[in-house]
């Protein structure tokens, strides 16, 4: 939007075929024709993610990288480094200052602690926890922290046994000790989950629910149930899936023996693990960023059909609500359905969520910020800007 015009927004909810999805009402306004209700429309708007490209054909052009931000892509090796800068037409005064900004991809978490101490790069997200206070001790760096939504879990596909027997999934929820992966992995940067991907910061958290606590008499209760005396499954781990998922998985099958479950821990590469272990493998490691609101966590991550649904956990009564809650405007009605939701995904969903991870970065004195956003690392995704 030009400097000195607002845009104004108003969603409509109407039949998908008998009208194109967005129309110019009038000039300055923009009418947009949703194919399903949305409560969340204005946070949507909101994310990092949703950005504005210049038109090309019928779509955008996404590719060239360029839009309403502060700076031009003037080189974009994926992977690797992206090299910005600033665009002189920008319409905003209070923000995007540099005149120029590598990002730059270094995997290894030595390797990015050491180029911030060095110098070659002024900012990195990421820290690696086991080596914090070292950090800490360094002139002219500062670690910082913001807690939200990103949180560590291990995945199951409940459409493979024996992960489709749902005490086989709540014994392994009781045979994880919560509290030592969060002493020895995330070194207290953090707060325990309960096996649901909302937690603290989220809205419609629900704080009353009973916990899933690490009980490996009721583990084997459950298992006995299920006709297993004893359990022998594969965990897939990689430190790609997140900072520490290797050795979590270690202390996860430490853990579970005294429930008589023998976890298999599969060290698996780095190199190629969201394509060949994450989705595939029936057991493994992963982390979710996190979403500005429950109806976008739930949607990416547990509607039937998404691509990133990684337990294939079907269950009718939580999709009922997930559609409810999505449309609902009454705040109260929409706490009530959530918190059904979160108890449902608590005792029967195929994900165990062990933690919620603190943000942790760490920067140079030589540049500073306001407030950092909490909904996702590196100020909300925004650090750039």
């Amino acid at each position: 939007v030009p400097p000195g015009l607002q845009l104004r927004v108003r969603s409509e909810l109407r039949p998908a075929a008998a009208v194109p999805a967005v129309a110019l009402v009038r000039v300055h306004e923009l009418r947009i024709r949703l194919k399903a209700a949305n409560a969340d429309l204005p946070t949507v708007f909101n994310d990092a993610a949703f950005t504005i490209y210049a038109a090309k054909d019928e779509g955008i052009d996404w590719q060239s990288r360029n839009g309403t931000g502060a700076y031009i892509v003037e080189a974009f090796e994926p992977g690797i480094k992206s090299l910005l800068k600033r665009n002189p037409n920008y319409w905003r005064t209070d923000r995007g200052f540099a005149d120029e900004v590598d990002l730059v991809s270094i995997a290894d978490s030595t390797a990015r602690t050491n180029a911030l101490i060095s110098g070659e790069v002024h900012a990195i997200d990421q820290v690696d926890l086991k080596t914090i206070d070292l950090v800490r001790q360094q002139a002219g760096v500062v670690v910082e922290q913001t807690s939200g939504p990103l949180h560590y879990t291990f995945p199951m596909l409940t459409d493979v046994a024996p992960f489709n027997d749902p005490n086989v999934r709540l014994a392994l929820k009781h045979s994880i000790d919560r509290n030592d992966i969060l002493e020895k992995i995330l070194v207290g940067y953090g707060t325990i989950g309960n096996d649901t991907p909302i937690g603290p910061s989220y809205r419609y958290f629900a704080s009353d629910l009973e916990r899933n606590v690490y009980d490996p008499d009721r583990a084997k209760a459950l298992l006995k149930k299920s006709g297993y005396e004893n359990l022998s499954v594969d965990l897939s781990a990689a430190d790609a899936a997140f900072e520490g998922a290797v050795d979590a998985a270690m202390l996860f099958s430490e853990h579970a023996k005294k429930s008589g479950i023998t976890l298999n821990v599969i060290r698996e590469p780095n190199d190629g693990y969201w394509d060949n272990v994450w989705l595939k493998k029936p057991f493994s490691a992963c982390y979710w960023g996190g979403y500005p609101t429950e109806s976008q966590m739930f949607a990416a991550g547990y509607a039937p059909g998404a691509a990133w649904n990684d337990t294939k956990w079907p269950h009718a009564r939580f999709e009922e609500l997930r559609i409810s809650a999505a449309a609902e405007m009454d705040t109260v009605k929409r706490q009530q359905m959530y918190r059904e939701m979160q108890e449902i995904l608590r005792v029967d969903g195929g994900a165990i969520v062990v933690a919620f991870a603190n943000n942790v970065m760490a920067r140079s004195t030589r540049g500073d910020h306001g407030k950092l956003a909490s909904n996702k690392g590196f100020d909300g995704d925004r650090i750039v800007e």
